[in-house]
Formats: structure tokens, C-alpha cells, sequence
């Protein structure tokens, strides 16, 4: 009698892509079964989450720490929106050209001053650019709206030549979507490359990078440029569907909130930003509803446990959980 063989354990990529295409499949049914409110909460969140992982760039992967993704999000915003208030009849793609060159021009200044610096210095000196491009949008008032900000009408998603609708909630969930799973294949693509593992090596030992011949500085304002610009789209897709732009997006407690997101998550993963940020706007949602103006004990105190008995994040305690 022959025993029968031991299944062969599935290569942790299959597994891997399996997750992928369930997650996105719930993520594409979700706007049809949800109610209208969220349906934009789920909107949110995934823009949100995008945010985050271009913060992931530099926090997880280059081990920098940026207090100022706040300036490349509002940027896009207003870059957006200069476009759509400029440009008659109003292109979405010009929207998100407009909101890239304006995210990725602020990442290339704020890059070249503030790479020259290392640890906390870095981060201070990020915070210190946002809150200069703030205080310029906030008294900006003939050219941004000052405290009062900018509101325009959603463009139509027009394909030249093919096809020209105006989106509704259902559609712009899948437009979004699928702006979000394209970023994401692609700054994976990014860091799984040549690159990244410079970027990975820079993170765990910066002077041995620099002394094997690496020009680091150069990797790091790449880095910081390729953060930039995926934050500067999250800021056009948040402007397009809330149909303004305001100075408190560039403010820095966004900038906190994006970092909190990581650390909830999970950093260095790409995917643990988009689940803390889920996590964390849902959890802020539900206290709130309930606790009003004294949310943020609750959430500062849960954020505290977490940061003790999950220093990983949320992805890292379920790698654990998963594979003992």
C-alpha cells in the first residue's frame, strides 16, 4: 500500500495574489451593496489609504520620517483645482496633471533642502516646509480663497473619442479604485526593484550604503519626489470628490495622522497603511458618534495599546497570527 503524498504548500505568492484579488473583488461589490454614506466612507478610505502609502516610502522603506505629506496632498488639491476653475470645459486629466506637477514641484524643493539632513532633523525640517506652504495657501487669499478655500463642480470622466459621463458615487468608487490598485502594483514594483532595496538598505544602515559606493543623498530625493507625487494624487482624487480644497488639508496634523496610519497598520508593507488608515477612520467615526468632542481620548489611548502590544501594526500581528 503507497501513501498518499503530502500536499505541497502553496508558494506564499499565490497565497499572497489569492488575498489581492478578494480584497479587490469585496472593494468593487462594496459601493453597490452600501449605503450612500458609505459608499463615500469607503471612497475615503481608499484615498486616504493612499496617502499613506506614499508616506510608506519614506517611513517604512527609507526609514525617513515626513511630518510634511500634508504640503503634497493640499498641493494636489489645489493644483486640482486650478485647473478645473481655469480650464473651460473642465478635464479631469488635466486636474491630475495639474495636481502632479504642483505636488511634484513642492517634493523637489522640500527634497533638496531637507535630504541633507538625518533623523529627527528631517522630520522637523519637512514639518517646517508644510507649514510655510500653509501659511502661503491660508494668506493667498486672491489666488486660493484664503481660510474659505476653493470649490468647483466635478469634471466628467471623458475618455477622447470613446466615451464622456458625469461620474456618479458608484463609478467614481471605481475610478478611484482602480487609480489606487495601479499606484499600488506600481510603487510595489518600485520597491521590490533594484531601487528599493537600496532604499531598504539606506533605512537599516545609511553609512554603510554610502561607503559601498551608493550616492544616497540622490536615492533619498528620488524617494522623497516619488512620495511626493503619490500624495499629491491622493490630494487631486480627495479634491475631485469632495469638490474643494482648503488650507487645513496642507496643515500638519494631517501630516500626524498620516504616520499614525502606518504605525497602525504596519510599516514597510504598502498594504498595513491602507489598513490603518481603515481602521483608524473607522474607529474615529464610530466614537464620535458617540463620545462627540472627547473622541480622541478613547482613540489616543487605543493607539497607545497598540503601539505597545502592536508595535508592527495590524499586518504584522496577523502575519503572526497566520503563520505561528
Amino acid at each position: 500500500m503507497t501513501a498518499t503524498p503530502a500536499a505541497r504548500p502553496r508558494p506564499p505568492a499565490v497565497g499572497y495574489w489569492i488575498g489581492f484579488a478578494v480584497v479587490l473583488a469585496l472593494l468593487s461589490v462594496a459601493p453597490l451593496v452600501l449605503p450612500p454614506f458609505w459608499q463615500r466612507f469607503a471612497t475615503e478610505i481608499l484615498v486616504w489609504g493612499l496617502l499613506a502609502m506614499s508616506s510608506d516610502i519614506l517611513i517604512g522603506y527609507t526609514g525617513m520620517v515626513s511630518f510634511g505629506h500634508s504640503a503634497f496632498f493640499g498641493l494636489g488639491m489645489y493644483g486640482a483645482a486650478a485647473a478645473l476653475l481655469t480650464v473651460k470645459p473642465a478635464s479631469l486629466w488635466l486636474a491630475g496633471l495639474y495636481g502632479l506637477v504642483a505636488a511634484g514641484a513642492a517634493a523637489v524643493f522640500v527634497a533638496y533642502f531637507a535630504t541633507r539632513l538625518r533623523d529627527i532633523y528631517f522630520a522637523i525640517s519637512t514639518l517646517v516646509f508644510s507649514q510655510i506652504f500653509y501659511v502661503i495657501i491660508f494668506t493667498w487669499t486672491e489666488v486660493t480663497g484664503g481660510e474659505n478655500g476653493l470649490t468647483f463642480s466635478q469634471p466628467r470622466l471623458t475618455i477622447p473619442g470613446l466615451w464622456s459621463d458625469r461620474f456618479t458615487p458608484v463609478t467614481f468608487h471605481w475610478f478611484v479604485l482602480t487609480v489606487v490598485v495601479l499606484s499600488y502594483l506600481l510603487v510595489r514594483r518600485i520597491t521590490h526593484s533594484p531601487f528599493g532595496m537600496v532604499l531598504q538598505s539606506i533605512r537599516e544602515n545609511e553609512p554603510r550604503t554610502r561607503a559601498i559606493g551608493y550616492h544616497v543623498e540622490r536615492y533619498k530625493i528620488v524617494a522623497v519626489m516619488l512620495s511626493g507625487l503619490f500624495a499629491g494624487l491622493a490630494g487631486v482624487l480627495y479634491a475631485i470628490q469632495n469638490k474643494f480644497a482648503a488650507p487645513d488639508f496642507v496643515f500638519f496634523v494631517v501630516s500626524g495622522e498620516v504616520v499614525i496610519f502606518n504605525v497602525m497598520g504596519g510599516m514597510g508593507t504598502l498594504v498595513g497603511p491602507f489598513a490603518g488608515a481603515a481602521f483608524f477612520l473607522l474607529l474615529r467615526e464610530g466614537l464620535s458618534r458617540f463620545l462627540t468632542e472627547y473622541y480622541l481620548i478613547p482613540l489616543g489611548i487605543i493607539f497607545i495599546v497598540m503601539i505597545i502590544f502592536l508595535p508592527q501594526g495590524l499586518l504584522g500581528f496577523l502575519r503572526r497570527r497566520l503563520n505561528p
